[in-house]
């Protein structure tokens, strides 16, 4: 019975990691972070797999790039500044910087 279980949350585990990973994407082109940035690509902004290997294993770097979704920022990147996002609540930003730090 406790194999079943832990079989099940297992299971459960990688379903919503999917869906995760699908419903961040959908907010990210929703509140039109995709205009700036690609997964894989630099466009205007960084590649969000180069965020993600930039920020592996800081501990700060989600409330880093919270504050820089939602505030903005210029500098680490190159010339070209982020705007603030205020069409982005800090939840929104908490679940597309965990995406972004999940990229590959």
């Amino acid at each position: 019975m406790k194999r079943t279980m832990m079989l099940f949350a297992a299971v459960s585990a990688l379903a919503s990691t999917g869906a995760f990973a699908q419903d961040a994407a959908a907010l990210a082109k929703a509140k039109n972070c995709m205009a700036c940035h690609s997964v894989q690509t630099k466009l205007v902004g960084p590649a969000y797999k180069d965020v993600a290997a930039k920020y592996a294993g800081q501990k700060d770097a989600e409330g880093k790039l919270v504050a820089k979704v939602m505030k903005g920022g210029s500098g680490v990147w190159g010339p070209v500044p982020m705007p603030a996002n205020p069409q982005v609540s800090e939840a929104e930003a908490h679940t597309l910087v965990k995406w972004v730090l999940a990229q590959k």
